[in-house]
């Protein structure tokens, strides 16, 4: 484990650290996809040491519940990742089960070296937040984790549709397709993932209402993820 993590991990309070480790010890459980070691100057040195602070700043990224929701989970994850597929089904019966306690935060974490159409997917759902705001972009990010086969498999044909699906304007959505004009964005969220220790999806930084921040590591199943949600509750 890289050492800026390791200290990230070194939160004060023993019980939400000790819900945590439930996260990192079934890892191995429920996998993750990977990507190789990022160096340590893509991981940041001392001058970013508050990128932990800075996450929920800006308005380049959307939110699934209440944003002034008590629990806020920040999710790296890419379109083509069978683990995120699964993931996104576990964090739907968290944010149905918790309602306005929880705020679900998606950040785009694509790995180009094993899926090459993940950009090219996370950029057409971000084309269909731009028409239809927050309900447009998890309408879209649903219906793609719900047909990809995962690990390249999606039919980009299927981009087009999806958003015709939603009713979206398909000249509008098109021209924002093939001008891949949400590239800067997803590529700010993927340094930031680097910034923050993702080396695979899906990757999520938990903030409790106290403001510590703890890390669930990979796919974890609902009653990992309840353990973590309901510890970091009681942090006020």
């Amino acid at each position: 484990m890289h050492k800026k993590l390791s200290g990230f991990l070194n939160l004060p309070t023993a019980i939400f650290l000790a819900g945590l480790m439930v996260a990192v010890a079934l890892i191995y459980a429920t996998g993750k996809d990977i990507i190789q070691p990022a160096s340590p100057a893509q991981l940041g040195g001392p001058s970013q040491a508050n990128v932990f602070d800075t996450l929920l700043a800006g308005s380049d990224y959307y939110v699934r519940g209440n944003p002034n929701a008590p629990v806020k989970i920040i999710e790296y994850s890419d379109l083509e990742c069978p683990f995120c597929k699964k993931f996104q089904l576990t964090m739907q019966e968290v944010m149905s089960a918790y309602g306005d306690q929880v705020a679900w935060i998606y950040k785009h974490f694509p790995l180009d070296s094993i899926h090459s159409k993940a950009r090219a997917e996370a950029n057409a759902a971000e084309c269909a937040g731009e028409q239809g705001g927050n309900k447009s972009f998890w309408d879209y990010l649903d219906r793609i984790f719900a047909i990809t086969p995962s690990n390249n498999g999606l039919d980009l044909n299927e981009l087009p549709k999806i958003a015709q699906s939603l009713n979206l304007n398909m000249q509008k959505f098109q021209q924002c397709l093939t001008s891949n004009k949400f590239a800067s964005r997803i590529e700010s969220h993927y340094q930031e993932g680097l910034e923050v220790g993702a080396l695979g999806t899906p990757y999520s930084i938990v903030i409790a209402p106290n403001g510590q921040k703890g890390v669930i590591n990979g796919a974890q199943d609902y009653s990992a993820v309840k353990k973590i949600i309901d510890t970091a509750l009681k942090l006020k």
